[in-house]
């Protein structure tokens, strides 16, 4: 069976490219204020972890800013079946809440017209604007009905962990259209990327990324949103993967102690995560030896909670080596396609369609 991308990034080429896809009034607010671009700082242009040098355009430095290069980059290359396009680029981090929901549905809208109408193989995140749930529930709700938008994307870092109630109404509307939550890499810079403040390299921000993860994993556990919403699912993205088995020992061991204050967390800490949780392969940061990562996945205790990913044009491997050397041929097939076809409800009846057609 084909490969499965869960997390490859179509670049926003120019704040321009999304102006025909804004409304009147936010169009001609940009262009008379001259609104800087948005290209996130969590991927500065300068970094090689940014993009491999093969696969950026020699002219602007920049790359996967058109469907035809990414196709012949990241898809072709691997075979691939389907991938699922995750745009960082910055609307979720405007202060101004109707700027960004104004932003959000324009990267939708861009994405819709620029690249899943031109590659039949890409499907997309619904970016939402994270300082408004009310907002960010009506772009779901507008977006659901296109059935190439296959998750809601939200970021790791933000002014709240991610399990405080004010972000339910985003989880029901996906819960309601059958969409994951993808948790991505990255933040919206109201706080510092680490417990103790501001850091001064771009490497302290990079490192402090899976911490971040394990800190609104566990938000999501002890405030109840695996009990609210049962069948939703939460994919972390560019997470890395190493860091889940002692971390669920650490809060299944602390959540014996202390399960009366969050008694609605009836099943231990571990179970729920193998259930409800799934994280994307890259960067996989597990040590290089084969035996070594498959005692890496024994911890895991599941085989159906990692999801093939490539990251393009993010650099984490060389040439097509984005599965880790030593998995079982068995595994790897899981990885590649049996879990995302599971997680992703969307991908398997669009699988289907295609099929019978």
């Amino acid at each position: 069976m084909a490969p499965i991308d869960c997390d490859i990034h179509p670049t926003v080429p120019n704040l321009a490219a999304l102006l025909p896809y804004l409304e009147d009034i936010w169009r001609d607010t940009i262009v008379r204020r001259g609104v800087d671009e948005l290209t996130t700082i969590s991927y500065p242009t300068v970094n090689p972890l940014t993009a491999r040098a093969d696969w950026k355009d020699a002219r602007t430095g920049k790359a996967a800013t058109d469907v035809a290069t990414l196709g012949a980059q990241a898809l072709d290359p691997f075979g691939t079946q389907f991938a699922i396009c995750n745009c960082l680029y910055g609307a979720q981090a405007v202060f101004s809440e109707d700027l960004s929901a104004a932003l959000c549905r324009a990267v939708n809208n861009w994405m819709a017209r620029e690249w899943l109408d031109k590659d039949s193989r890409l499907r997309a995140s619904i970016v939402v604007p994270m300082l408004n749930a009310e907002m960010a529930v009506e772009e779901i709700n507008r977006c659901a009905a296109d059935p190439r938008f296959v998750q809601v994307l939200m970021l790791v870092g933000g002014e709240a962990p991610l399990g405080r109630r004010q972000n339910w109404p985003i989880y029901a509307a996906a819960a309601k259209h059958g969409l994951p939550i993808g948790i991505h890499a990255g933040s919206t810079y109201r706080h510092p990327v680490t417990p103790v403040g501001w850091p001064s390299y771009f490497t302290e921000d990079y490192v402090n990324q899976s911490p971040a993860f394990q800190s609104q994993l566990t938000s999501l556990i002890a405030e109840g949103v695996f009990a609210k919403f049962p069948d939703l699912t939460v994919v972390l993205m560019e997470s890395g993967v190493s860091w889940l088995p002692a971390y669920l020992w650490r809060l299944t061991k602390f959540w014996k102690g202390l399960r009366s204050e969050i008694p609605w967390v009836s099943d231990p800490p571990g179970s729920i995560v193998r259930d409800r949780v799934r994280l994307t392969l890259q960067p996989f940061d597990a040590p290089p030896k084969p035996e070594s990562i498959m005692r890496l996945m024994d911890h895991f205790g599941s085989d159906e909670m990692l999801l093939f990913s490539t990251d393009y044009p993010h650099w984490q491997f060389e040439g097509l080596n984005a599965l880790p050397e030593g998995l079982d041929p068995t595994l790897a097939q899981k990885i590649m396609a049996e879990n995302p076809l599971r997680t992703y409800p969307r991908l398997n009846q669009t699988a289907i369609r295609e099929t019978v057609s």
